[in-house]
This record gives C-alpha cells, structure tokens and sequence, in this order.
C-alpha cells in the first residue's frame, strides 16, 4: 500500500482547504495509507476529514524569545526526522506558503512535492527578486517536482526559474455530486426574479480579493438606477471595513453580507452570476462551483481565463470601473453559457495526471 503525506496549516474555510479535502478523499479511493500533517487542528472544515485517515499535529514554536524559540523549534525538527524520515512514498506541501510544511514535506519521503496555488509574480506585484526569496525560504530546489494548479501560474513561476524542469500543472478536483445535493439546502435568502442577483464567496481580504471594487461599482449602478443585489458569502480580516463602505454608500439594502458559510451552494442557487474582483489567484476553485452549478461568471483578469470568456462569462479589467462596466453589461443584456461544462471529463484528466505525479 503506497502511503502519502499531506501537510498543511488548518482547516478554515477557504479554496485550498476545499481543494485538499477533495484530494484526500482521491487517494483514500485508491486505497492509499494518509497522514495528514497540520499546524493546527481547527477551522470550520476539519470535522469533514476522512476519519480513516492519520493526523499529526506539528506546530512550530512561536515564544518571543529568539534563543529559545530557535532552541525549541531545533528538538522539534529533530524529533520529526528520527520518526518521520522517508517513511513515506510520497510527501505533499500542499499549503504553499508554509515553511514548517515545506520542512516536514521534504523530510517525510525522498519524492517530496511543493503544491502551488497563486501566480506568485502577481503576488509580489511584478518583483521577482521577491518571488526568489520566498521559494527560497521553501527549499524548493530540494522538492522532486513543483506542481500548479493554474498554467498562469506554472508560466509566471517557468519566468523567473527557467531552469526547473521539474514542474507540472494539474488543475483541483471538485466533488460535484457533493455541490449538486448541498446546493439544496434551504437558507434564508430566496431566489428574486424582480432583481438580479450578484455573488461573491471569499476571504475578505482587500489586498488580494478587493471587494472594494464590487463596492465601488456598486455604489454607480445604484445611481444609475438599476435593480439588482450582491450577497457577500465569506469573512475576512476587512469585513468591518467592507461593511463601513457600504453604510457610508448607502447600499445597505443591496449589499448583504451572510458570513463565511461552509456550505455556500444554495447562495449560488439563488444568484444570476458569480462575481470575482481579484489582483491575482491561483485556480479559483469557485470557479469551478460556478461551472458545476451552471452560472456564469464576472472575473478579472487573474487565472486561466480562456474557460470564461465568451463561454462562461464575461472577463473584466482589474479596476472598479471594469466591474462596473461588466455587472452593468451583465444586468442589460445577460449571459448565456455557450459552453456546458464536462466535469466529469475533467476530472478524469486530473485524476489522470495525479496518478503520473504520485
């Protein structure tokens, strides 16, 4: 039995965490043996891990004093090797930005693998001496193979480290069955035909998502006089500040923020389109809940967007006044999707490509 080890931070409701879930479940299907490595047993979406599967918590210290934190963190990594070293086929870093990950991942198994999940050029806004330091830090020479979930982001990464000839993409699995039946549920919101329904699921974090922008365009169309609504499904470190623009707006009767939810389906299920208005991601996975539940999608320009334009969407400039001038496209003439999604042709490929990289 080939036994795999996964690493991470923890469970809070997000993408990455959704995406890891659906690979564990993948493996376990193929009847693998399943460690999970976490720097933390918490978040909303711990409690849907597979209960056959290992759990080893590993939590660097983080005591003020530098001498001691050092001397700490030295017997943990120590501890770590002599149980751990190469007892494992393959190890994965699946949260990218973990060092400690990155650390047990490389020790765990001589076929260790770094899991990607942003255009890391976007990241560092364009400065690729800051996109070296953090790979860097990661070790990343010392990993068999580096594997992106978007081919943007495989091609932002082959710029600055064109000598890796060891990466691959391979997109996330969606557990479709699973959206279809959680799509059900009843909330309390219901479907409106009198206005359009805008959605956005995410973090609330402006530097990177800046739902300012949908705030923004928001606050124009309403002087415009069109009717429509946006629900906000998520929470974040700028949720205080994205409610505070909107009651200084005024739009308090057309942006409803729900919370994070971990069953965000029925949102989609009573919404007209997905709204997206980041400076950079990875592969969305909402995305692909977008597909899976046929509604099209407002995106800006961020990640393998030639699935979405002139199919599924429509793909907007990185500003407010690009989604602006798309929701308001979108509210006088609509979106029909051109293109029916094959998910499970899709999955099938990546189920395909896992298999070659394991």
């Amino acid at each position: 039995m080939k036994k795999i080890l996964l690493s991470t931070r923890d469970f809070n409701i997000g993408g990455i965490e959704k995406a890891l879930i659906n690979l564990i479940n993948y493996l376990l299907e193929k009847k693998y043996d399943v460690t999970l490595v976490v720097e933390q047993k918490e978040g909303n979406l711990f409690e849907e891990i597979n209960e056959n599967i290992n759990i080893i918590k590993y939590t660097p210290s983080n005591v003020k004093n530098i001498l001691l934190r050092k001397i700490l963190n030295l017997i943990k990594r120590c501890n770590f090797i002599i149980k751990y070293k190469n007892r494992f086929d393959t190890s994965i870093s699946f949260a990218t930005y973990s060092q400690s990950g990155s650390f047990v991942t490389r020790v765990a198994s001589k076929n260790p693998i770094l899991w990607c999940h942003a255009d890391y050029l976007c990241l560092f806004n364009g400065d690729k001496s800051g996109v070296k330091s953090f790979f860097k830090k990661l070790h990343y020479k010392e990993f068999s193979k580096i594997v992106f979930v978007s081919k943007k982001a495989q091609e932002s990464f082959l710029q600055i480290f064109p000598e890796q000839k060891n990466t691959v993409y391979c997109n996330n699995l969606i557990d479709y069955r699973r959206i279809y039946e959680q799509s059900k549920q009843k909330i309390d919101l219901q479907y409106d035909d009198r206005v359009t329904t805008f959605l956005n699921v995410g973090r609330h974090d402006e530097k990177q998502k800046r739902l300012s922008r949908i705030i923004e365009a928001s606050k124009i169309l309403k002087q415009e006089n069109y009717k429509f609504r946006v629900i906000f499904v998520g929470s974040g470190k700028d949720t205080e500040k994205y409610k505070k623009l909107v009651n200084n707006y005024g739009l308090q009767e057309i942006i409803i923020f729900v919370g994070a939810k971990k069953n965000p389906y029925p949102y989609f299920k009573i919404s007209d389109c997905v709204v997206l208005s980041s400076d950079y991601e990875g592969y969305p996975v909402v995305f692909l809940e977008s597909y899976v539940l046929d509604k099209p999608i407002i995106t800006t320009d961020i990640s393998d967007i030639s699935e979405i334009q002139n199919k599924r969407g429509i793909v907007a400039e990185k500003s407010s006044k690009g989604i602006y001038a798309a929701m308001k496209s979108f509210l006088e003439n609509g979106m029909v999707i051109k293109e029916k999604f094959n998910i499970k042709g899709y999955n099938k490929e990546v189920k395909e490509t896992l298999d070659e990289v394991l």
